[in-house]
């Protein structure tokens, strides 16, 4: 191997060796001439042989690291220096200042010594932290958890507590009358306005939920634990403003602060131990008795909770867990329950989902409740749209008796197509205002026609709402109103699908809608257009249905089927006369163009109703 000209030194002395020591380097010297280092041939046969050597550069080090100036070790000293603890070189370094022990301007000064201050004492080790992490040792962080993110949130806190105590201060000094614009003579006082300082917290926890995930979190308590000791000044004149009034205004920046820490621990990669901090430092505030009942508002069950892993995975189905004499039931806060919802949903674990939603309990019943009612959409992105029709017709409280009309035709079309769009939401409400494409549904498959009639007469006979509306109808009918015409079907099997319709829909097992596999056996597609058209029938003699000619436009292919519904009508000349009526007046409302040719026949005069309707 070439020389290189470098110089290595080893030691065969292990006890020389200590890891705390400081590091020392040797450079490389200029290049030695080859004549002076001319070796005897006895030389070269050693293993090891030192040709030169210089002392080595001593690098930057914490005082009782020095080697040449010795350090006597003490647990707490602070009244003098200890032996020549004060004696420095140019590279030693002030322990609990961390910078040249030159620099420290309490050195050597009574009472705190610093030049006795080493890594090995936990009186030391505590200054040295505190002063470092300044507001941040509130939150009990180790200098290895401090990166640039948590240094700069904790310049934003001195700041801001800075300027908050200006516009507290302010805010007790009150406001004359005529500062806010009254100049009723004889009338004097102070007005005593907390909106200014509501609307600069508001602005600091804006721009806290911009930073980095921790810092953001910090933030955010820090905020919370200088807010919270403000208190109401009595004035002569109250302004009506919630964020006029300090003890309302807290209420909701706390709340606030607790939603978006809450958020952060749930979606964010915390280790759990950052989130005890959290945790015990938001425990440790000084709450006023207005806000103590929010004491325990941060706690939030980790994702690796036993109960909840349970739930997660479909082993607990009762949310509850025994474990000797201790009960524990799934409860959290509806703001917590969002904060899952939201992340299981972008995770796209919707099974999970649903396991977690119909166990979970929270104090806000009826928000929960609307919550629920999502179940049946993310069975359908799980691709299941069997469980998702079973959890539109629980046997209490049913999703779809309150389904809106726009949500029965989100529904349809999920189960006609197989697609559905891919949503992040907290409430039903939010499914029909987006307008995200729909995609195919993984492993779904649309449901059979049989079953698509099934799900919608059920609908309409829980859902008034529904029940009522001609979209709902034209939709439903556009589906077994297929595109191309059906054959009509046999007089007699017409005559016969009358009280066959009537049974399904009005029998004593009309509940359940189960239609007779016979009756589709010679017919099957004219069969379920029978039947949903017998439903049409029995939804016309209840009531008007307006617009009925979109509803009624869906027949132009089976014209035979219109015919069907128009004597089945005629039972009632009453409401054959009416109906005629509407029909007329649409059509003249439409100008006459590109409508169905709408012929009703006159109803006998000895006709008897043949049935009493059908009541959603």
């Amino acid at each position: 191997m070439a020389d290189s000209g470098e110089v290595i030194i080893l030691s065969d002395d292990d006890d020389d060796c200590d890891d705390d020591l400081s590091c020392l380097i040797l450079e490389e010297e200029e290049e030695v001439k080859k004549a002076d280092c001319a070796l005897s041939q006895s030389c070269l046969d050693e293993d090891l042989v030192v040709t030169y050597s210089r002392s080595a550069e001593v690098l930057p080090h914490a005082r009782y690291d020095c080697p040449i100036h010795p350090f006597m070790a003490t647990d707490r000293e602070t009244a003098s220096p200890v032996a020549s603890n004060q004696l420095i070189c140019d590279q030693c370094f002030c322990y609990i200042c961390d910078k040249l022990a030159s620099s420290c301007v309490v050195w050597t000064c009574s009472g705190v010594c610093h030049c006795n201050s080493h890594k090995r004492s936990g009186f030391w080790s505590n200054i040295r932290n505190n002063l470092l992490l300044g507001g941040l040792a509130a939150f009990n962080l180790t200098l290895l958890e401090i990166d640039s993110h948590l240094r700069q949130a904790e310049a934003m806190l001195q700041s801001f507590r800075q300027e908050l105590s200006v516009k507290f201060i302010s805010f007790t000094k009150g406001r004359t009358l005529q500062e806010y614009g009254v100049t009723q003579e004889n009338v004097q006082g102070l007005i005593y306005d907390y909106t200014p300082v509501y609307e600069f917290v508001s602005s600091f926890l804006n721009k806290a939920d911009k930073q980095d995930s921790r810092a953001a979190a910090v933030l955010n308590l820090g905020a919370a634990e200088d807010f919270i000791r403000h208190f109401q000044v009595s004035g002569n004149f109250i302004l009506q403003s919630p964020i006029a009034d300090p003890a309302q205004a807290k209420i909701l920046l706390l709340q606030r602060v607790i939603a978006s820490v809450q958020r952060l621990m749930l979606t964010m990669d915390f280790t759990p131990e950052f989130i005890n901090k959290l945790q015990n430092f938001y425990k440790k505030l000084h709450f006023p008795s207005d806000l103590k009942n929010m004491r325990n508002s941060l706690f939030v069950r980790p994702w690796n909770d036993v109960l909840l892993v349970s739930v997660l995975k479909g082993q607990n189905v009762s949310g509850v867990r025994k474990e000797r004499k201790k009960k524990d039931v799934l409860t959290e806060s509806f703001t917590v329950i969002l904060h899952r919802m939201d992340l299981l949903q972008r995770q796209r674990r919707y099974r999970e989902l649903c396991r977690y939603l119909r166990v979970v309990q929270t104090d806000a019943s009826k928000l929960l409740q609307q919550v629920q009612d999502l179940i049946p959409y993310f069975m359908c992105l799980e691709g299941d749209f069997t469980s998702a029709l079973t959890c539109l017709f629980p046997s209490v409280r049913a999703p779809a008796s309150h389904l809106s009309p726009r949500h029965f035709v989100f529904y349809l079309r999920i189960f006609t197509t197989a697609t559905a769009p891919r949503l992040v939401v907290t409430q039903p409400a939010q499914l029909c205002l987006s307008n995200v494409a729909w995609e195919p549904v993984k492993d779904a498959v649309p449901l059979k026609s049989t079953e698509l009639v099934r799900f919608a007469l059920k609908v309409q006979r829980n859902c008034p709402a529904v029940y009522a509306d001609s979209h709902c109808w034209a939709c439903l009918l556009a589906i077994v109103n297929v595109p191309c015409s059906l054959p009509a079907p046999s007089p007699h099997f017409l005559q016969e699908a009358l009280d066959v319709v009537n049974a399904v829909l009005l029998g004593e097992h009309s509940a359940n809608l189960l239609i007779p596999r016979s009756f589709q056996e010679a017919y099957p597609d004219q069969a379920l257009l029978l039947l949903v058209t017998g439903a049409l029938r029995l939804r016309i003699l209840s009531g008007p249905l307006s617009p009925v000619l979109p509803v009624l436009n869906t027949f132009k292919e089976n014209v035979w089927a219109f015919k069907w519904l128009c004597d089945g009508l005629s039972s009632s000349k009453e409401r054959h006369d009416s109906f005629a009526e509407e029909i007329k007046r649409e059509v003249e409302n439409a100008g006459g163009e590109n409508v169905f040719p709408y012929i009703l026949p006159a109803p006998s005069e000895d006709c008897e109703q043949r049935s009493p309707g059908y009541q959603a």
